[in-house]
């Protein structure tokens, strides 16, 4: 792509979201929201590949549903209360609308079964993008409005921690695995959402770390399914030793970071008199360690066949970056030992 044209289309899709964030009025948050569906529409579709252009029309669809819905929920609200205002939201028939509209833009169970679809249509830099920039906006619009349906949210959060880890166990294409592992994510996040806004937050900050980190060791290993990982110790036998820890970190196992966030939720739902959600969210947690296992395993512990159908793996340099995976990686590794600094900045 011509990087004139690549560098306006993300100069929009950082405009479409930082209009949404700044924004107190509906019409001007939904605007935001556009934007940046529109700017993120040809990054994906660039390669004219079959599956990238079926993946970019599923995800426009999707989110135009989703906009088209926030759009009458806010204009449903406008109608009853008379406010424009995000945080004047009184009234539960659009707040429970404006909910599962932004649950349709992230990808949130039961409405999260474009996610994996479109991110297997996609190369693992776009599908970054997707995992988390795409997050960021309805996040702080679900943020901004979260005192209001609590039951709602709960059973959002517990179906897609539950389909997260259910749907990820038979994959073997690591981008489907991933999405299955965002939804999860997703909903531990929602799941505390109503209770502590600054717990969401710093789930949300960690599992985008999490998630950068994953996606750039696939990038530079240019993987693409299960089969791919098992021959990347020819190749990089460092970042090979390291990965597993990054993908248990994102199962969420002490002492990575993953741990932290999860730890904080389940002490805050007990704390909440919700002890049943909090075993359920705990139980689910284990179907999708038990991918992330299957994935550790496939790259740490299994020599795979050499009749490979796939590109030889050759060790010549990579052009790619090396310092943004180290720095996350450091940190989705050894980030724990700072949880009592950042409950007591969450406490202030």
């Amino acid at each position: 792509m011509n990087p004139y044209i690549l560098a306006t289309l993300l100069f929009g899709l950082g405009l479409g979201t930082t209009i949404t964030f700044a924004s107190s009025h509906w019409l001007l948050a939904w605007m935001g929201l556009e934007m940046n569906t529109l700017a993120i529409i040809p990054i994906m579709a660039h390669l004219h590949h079959p599956r990238a252009v079926e993946a970019t029309t599923k995800y426009f669809l999707t989110q135009a549903t989703a906009a088209a819905m926030l759009l009458f929920a806010s204009t449903t609200n406008a109608w009853l209360t008379g406010q424009w205002d995000i945080q004047q939201m009184t009234h539960p028939l659009p707040v429970t609308m404006i909910t599962l509209a932004l649950a349709l833009k992230i990808g949130l169970a039961p409405v999260h079964s474009w996610l994996p679809e479109v991110l297997q249509g996609l190369d693992l830099t776009t599908g970054l993008i997707l995992s988390t920039w795409q997050k960021l906006a309805p996040f702080a619009l679900l943020l901004q409005i979260y005192p209001a349906n609590s039951t709602l949210l709960i059973i959002l959060g517990l179906l897609s921690t539950l389909v997260g880890g259910w749907g990820g166990l038979n994959q073997t294409q690591l981008r489907k695995i991933l999405a299955y592992s965002s939804i999860a994510h997703l909903g531990w996040m929602v799941l505390i959402l109503q209770f502590s806004p600054s717990l969401t937050l710093l789930a949300l900050l960690t599992y985008l770390v999490m998630t950068f980190s994953t996606f750039l060791v696939f990038k530079l290993n240019k993987s693409t399914n299960i089969n791919t990982l098992a021959i990347s110790w020819a190749k990089m036998p460092a970042l090979t030793s390291l990965t597993p820890l990054i993908l248990l970190s994102l199962g969420g196992l002490p002492p990575l970071t993953g741990f932290m966030p999860k730890w904080l939720i389940l002490q805050e739902l007990t704390k909440q008199e919700l002890p049943t959600t909090a075993t359920l969210a705990a139980l689910t947690a284990l179907l999708s360690l038990y991918f992330y296992l299957r994935l550790s395993y496939a790259m740490a512990l299994t020599m795979s066949p050499n009749n490979l159908a796939g590109v030889t793996p050759w060790r010549l340099p990579s052009a790619q970056l090396t310092l943004p995976l180290a720095v996350t990686t450091t940190m989705t590794l050894a980030l724990l030992p700072l949880t009592p600094a950042i409950t007591a900045t969450l406490t202030l």
